[in-house]
C-alpha cells in the first residue's frame, strides 16, 4: 500500500487472475479480383451469400478468385478479404469524361472527395469497376408540370408526394429545397436480377447543407447519400444548381430546377488490368499482425490471368514470404493450372515438382502446398471452371480447428474430404504421391467410392523435424500466440520470484489443458533464477523457457500378419517379427 502521513484506511485492489486467453487461428485471408466492393481494404466475409452481397457474382475474369474465397467459406465462416484495384481501374460517373478512382470509404473521405468538388460530375459509382456502368440515378426536385412533372416521373409511386419545401428551410425563410432520388438498376438487371429495378429510394432530402428532419437527422442530400447508399456517391453539387442564401447564418441552399426530374446514367467505369504489383499491394494489408488477426492466407491462383507463370509465382512467393515473416499464420498455395492440365500424368508430375523446386523454392514451415486444381460448377454463369485447391485446403484446416483443434491434422478420410468437386485436373497415383511427398507437395486424391481427399500434411520445410508437419506448426502457432499475448501483462513488473511464479502459474494450467486435449505429450516450464540470473535482470529482461513434446500425426501404417502353427504358443512368437 502507499505510504500515509496520517492515520487512515487505504483500499487497494490487486488482480492476480491473469490467464492465457483463447486466440483465433482459423480466420482466412485472401486478396483477389472482384467486380464490386471496396478495394485495398480488408472486409470480413462470413458466407458465400455475404461474398456475393459485398463483392458481387463472378465473371470469367474474376471466377478463380471468387471461387477460391467461396470454397474456403464452404468450410468456415470467417474470411478477411481484400479486393484488388487493377491498374487503370476507375469509377463510373455521370460525366464519362472524368476518370476517378475511389477505392473505399477511407480513400474517398481522405483523398478523393476534397479533390473533386466542382469537378463537373455529381454522381459516381460507389466502387470501381465496369459494373458501375449499370447504374442510373433519377432525381426530381420540383413538382413541375407537363412531360417532366412529378406526376409523369415513372418512379413517382415510390414517393408519397412531390418535393417542395422542408420544414427546416421554411422555418428559416427559404423555399423549394427538397428533392427525391432513386437509384436504378440497368435494363439487364445486373444488380437485382430485374430489369430497371429500383435499388434504393431517398425521399424528401434537402439541398440545404445543414437541414435536419423532425428527428434531428441530417438530410442534406450529398451527406445523406454518401453516408447511406450502397451504390453511389455524390461529388460535385455546385455546377448543377444555382446557389441561394437564407437566414442570418447565410447557410447555402440550392434552387430547384424548372425541369422537374432528370435521369443520369453512369458510365466510364473500368475494372482495370490486375498486375502482380496490384496483388502484392493488396496482400500487404495483411502484413501487420497487430492490425489483421488472420491465421490462414490463401494465394488463390496467384493471379492466373496475369501475363505469365513467372508473374503468378511472384504473387505466390510474396504470400509465402508474408506468412514466414509474420510467423503466426500459414500460407496455402497450388501449382499453376498449366502445370496440371496435361493428359499425360507423368508430365503433370514433372511440372508440379519443377514448380515446387524452381518457382516456389521456399524452405519454410509456414507454407503448405497442394497438388493441383479442381473442376467445379459455377452456378452464377451455368458453366464449369477450373479452380485452385488451396482455398479448399485452408478451409479444411479451419474446419478442423472448429471441429477438433488446431493441432489435429486436416488430412485423411476423417477430416480431409474436399467439397464441390467434379474431378481433379491431376489425380496422382501411389507412385506419383510418393514422388510428390518427397518434395513437400501434399497430394489431393480421388478414390473411387470414397471421395476426394487431402492425402498429406507436410509443410514446405525441407529439413526433417517436427515442424515439417502442419499440425505441429499450428500447435506452436497457438501456443506462441496465446502465451505471448498473456505475457504482455508482465511487462514493466519486477523480475523477482513473485512475478516468475505468477508466470508459471499462468502457463502451466494452459499447457495441461492442451495436453488433455491431445495436443502435446508432455511439457515443462522453467522460469526461475536459473534462467533469470542477475545479468538478465540487470538488462531489464525476463526469460521463460517452455519445453514441449508435440504429438505426431500418423503418416505410415505397418500391419504385420503372421501365420503360426496350431501348436505354437503365442508368447513364443509375439515381438519376434
Amino acid at each position: 500500500m502507499p505510504f500515509q502521513v496520517s492515520p487512515g484506511v487505504n483500499v487497494s485492489e490487486i488482480d492476480l487472475t491473469t490467464a492465457i486467453p483463447a486466440v483465433s487461428t482459423s480466420v482466412g485471408a485472401f486478396a483477389g479480383s472482384f467486380q464490386w466492393g471496396p478495394a485495398e481494404v480488408a472486409r470480413l466475409v462470413t458466407s458465400e451469400v455475404d461474398l456475393v452481397n459485398q463483392f458481387y457474382k463472378p465473371n470469367s475474369n474474376t471466377a478463380q478468385d471468387f471461387f477460391t474465397a467461396a470454397n474456403f467459406l464452404a468450410y468456415s465462416n470467417a474470411l478477411r478479404l481484400v479486393r484488388i484495384a487493377g491498374t487503370g481501374a476507375n469509377n463510373a460517373a455521370d460525366n464519362s469524361a472524368l476518370t476517378v478512382l475511389i477505392k473505399n470509404d477511407e480513400h474517398w473521405d481522405g483523398t478523393v472527395e476534397p479533390s473533386i468538388r466542382e469537378s463537373g460530375s455529381t454522381f459516381y459509382a460507389k466502387y470501381p469497376g465496369a459494373l458501375g456502368n449499370q447504374l442510373r440515378v433519377e432525381l426530381c426536385d420540383n413538382a413541375g408540370g407537363g412531360n417532366f412533372g412529378f406526376a409523369n416521373w415513372y418512379v413517382n409511386t415510390y414517393f408519397d408526394a412531390p418535393p417542395t419545401t422542408s420544414t427546416w428551410v421554411s422555418d428559416r425563410g427559404g423555399a423549394n429545397d427538397e428533392l427525391h432520388i432513386a437509384i436504378i438498376d440497368s435494363s439487364t438487371g445486373h444488380f437485382s436480377g430485374t430489369a430497371n429495378a429500383v435499388l434504393e429510394i431517398y425521399p424528401f432530402l434537402s439541398k440545404a447543407s445543414d437541414a435536419r428532419n423532425s428527428s434531428g437527422d441530417l438530410i442534406h442530400w450529398k451527406t445523406y447519400i454518401n453516408n447511406n447508399s450502397e451504390y453511389v456517391r455524390i461529388g460535385d453539387e455546385i455546377t448543377t444548381t444555382t446557389a441561394l442564401n437564407y437566414g442570418s447564418d447565410s447557410t447555402t441552399i440550392f434552387a430547384n430546377t424548372t425541369s422537374g426530374f432528370k435521369s443520369l446514367a453512369l458510365s466510364g467505369g473500368s475494372d482495370g488490368t490486375p498486375t502482380e504489383g496490384n496483388y502484392q499491394t493488396a496482400y500487404n494489408i495483411f502484413a501487420d499482425a497487430d492490425q489483421e488477426d488472420v491465421g490462414l492466407i490463401m494465394a488463390g491462383s496467384g493471379g492466373d490471368h496475369l501475363d505469365s507463370d513467372s508473374d503468378q509465382a511472384t504473387v505466390i512467393n510474396h504470400v509465402i514470404d508474408l506468412a514466414t515473416t509474420r510467423k503466426d499464420c500459414v500460407a496455402f498455395y497450388s501449382p499453376h493450372y498449366t502445370d496440371v492440365s496435361s493428359s499425360v500424368a507423368a508430365t503433370n508430375l514433372t511440372n508440379v515438382k519443377t514448380f515446387r523446386e524452381s518457382d516456389t523454392n521456399r524452405n519454410t514451415s509456414y507454407a503448405f502446398m497442394d497438388s493441383g486444381w479442381k473442376y467445379q460448377y459455377d452456378k452464377y454463369n451455368d458453366v464449369y471452371r477450373w479452380i485452385p485447391l488451396n482455398g479448399d485446403i485452408a478451409g479444411l484446416v479451419a474446419r478442423t480447428d472448429n471441429s477438433r483443434d488446431a493441432w489435429f491434422s486436416p488430412a485423411g478420410y476423417n477430416r480431409g474430404q474436399i467439397k464441390n468437386i467434379v474431378r481433379l485436373a491431376y489425380n496422382p497415383s501411389k507412385a506419383h504421391r510418393d514422388a510428390l511427398y518427397q518434395k513437400q507437395i501434399n497430394p489431393v486424391v480421388s478414390f473411387p467410392g470414397q471421395g476426394t481427399i487431402l492425402f498429406g500434411d507436410k509443410t514446405s520445410q525441407t529439413r526433417p523435424s517436427a515442424f515439417d508437419r502442419i499440425n505441429v506448426r499450428r500447435l506452436f502457432i497457438v501456443l506462441e500466440k496465446a502465451i505471448s499475448t498473456a505475457a504482455k501483462y508482465s511487462l514493466f513488473e519486477f523480475n523477482d520470484a513473485f512475478t516468475r511464479a505468477m508466470f508459471r502459474n499462468m502457463v502451466e494450467p494452459f499447457l495441461r489443458d492442451v495436453q488433455g486435449r491431445r495436443g502435446i505429450n508432455d511439457f515443462r516450464v522453467v522460469c526461475d533464477e536459473t534462467n533469470n540470473p542477475g545479468s538478465v535482470i540487470d538488462r531489464n529482461e525476463f526469460v521463460g523457457d517452455i519445453y514441449i513434446k508435440p504429438v505426431r500425426s500418423i503418416n505410415f501404417i505397418q500391419l504385420n500378419f503372421v501365420a503360426v502353427s496350431t501348436g505354437v504358443d503365442f508368447n513364443e512368437v509375439v515381438g519376434q517379427f
